[in-house]
């Protein structure tokens, strides 16, 4: 496979969550949850993006979070921080922010909620790009922004010589396809489920959900692909694709996932509002998912 722009970021990232006890930021268990994946071998932490529910973060706590990251991983893995937002200014604060504390890469999401031009997301992305030195990954998911960003103005987003990732989580392999034969960037999996097939016409890893819990099974389907082992890459596929539905099919993400963790007592699974705990009948057939995969 040819050598593109990210590819240093192949492999399994994780987008952890933040840990919270009694409604603060709870630094101790983040530091806890980095050596987790360092021990585990991934590749890229991606701390405060959804799943580490930045909209709820006040800037203070999402600069902490960054820092507090990149301080506990002191350079034994790559560190990638959401740094997006719907407002260009907010963008490039987060994202300087980013590049000072020794971010390897920043992870900005589509402007949400305004819904921008396709023109509107080329300059949101230009400014913060020319602004900053480091590596920039276009996160692209329409199901939570309100607008795709087309793989044209992807393909002109890759002129720019630091944007280099692509998250695709528009579920559409034939968007990943045009973005692949269109362009250098290196393309990450937004859906843990559709890593191997987003892998399977050239995507090079994903930034992962269930990676806070089963980073080496994840790991091992991504090195089994990227190894030619097409067979055991798929045996990991079909392990794991349970899990990633069951889980994360149950409720808006990190309800899920903050509810595995809790569970597997790695978390005290604290959300904040608006986003609310699973019901009853949720945490039931979680446990069923998680029994079933031997995690309990």
């Amino acid at each position: 496979m040819q050598k593109r722009k990210g590819s240093d970021f192949a492999g399994l990232s994780v987008a952890l969550i933040t840990p919270f006890r009694d409604g603060v930021l709870d630094c101790a268990r983040l530091r806890e949850q980095v050596e987790f994946q360092v021990a585990s071998g991934t590749t890229c932490l991606c701390p405060v993006g959804t799943t580490g529910e930045s909209p709820t973060l006040s800037y203070d706590e999402h600069e902490r979070v960054i820092s507090e990251v990149v301080q506990c991983v002191a350079g034994r893995v790559k560190v990638m921080p959401g740094t997006g937002s719907n407002s260009t200014t907010e963008a490039l604060r987060l994202t300087k922010w980013a590049a000072k504390e020794g971010a390897d890469a920043a992870l900005m999401v589509a402007p949400y909620y305004n819904k921008p031009t396709q023109e509107g997301f080329y300059q949101h992305y230009r400014a913060v790009a020319e602004a900053v030195e480091i590596p920039i990954c276009v996160y692209n998911i329409p199901g939570r922004t309100g607008k795709n960003i087309e793989p044209e103005t992807i393909a002109r987003l890759a002129e720019l010589k630091n944007i280099t990732m692509v998250k695709e989580a528009t579920g559409s392999l034939d968007q990943a396809s045009q973005i692949l034969t269109a362009t250098n960037l290196t393309v990450l999996s937004g859906d843990d489920s559709l890593t191997l097939p987003l892998m399977s016409v050239g995507g090079e890893g994903v930034i992962s959900v269930v990676g806070n819990i089963v980073p080496r099974d994840m790991i091992a389907m991504v090195k089994a692909y990227l190894a030619g082992q097409c067979v055991e890459a798929c045996q990991w596929h079909h392990k794991l694709f349970p899990l990633c539905r069951d889980m994360l099919g149950l409720s808006t993400n990190p309800i899920p996932i903050k509810a595995a963790m809790r569970l597997l007592g790695r978390d005290t699974g604290e959300l904040r509002l608006p986003m609310t705990p699973l019901p009853e009948s949720g945490e039931k057939s979680l446990v069923q998912t998680l029994k079933r995969y031997g995690l309990l």
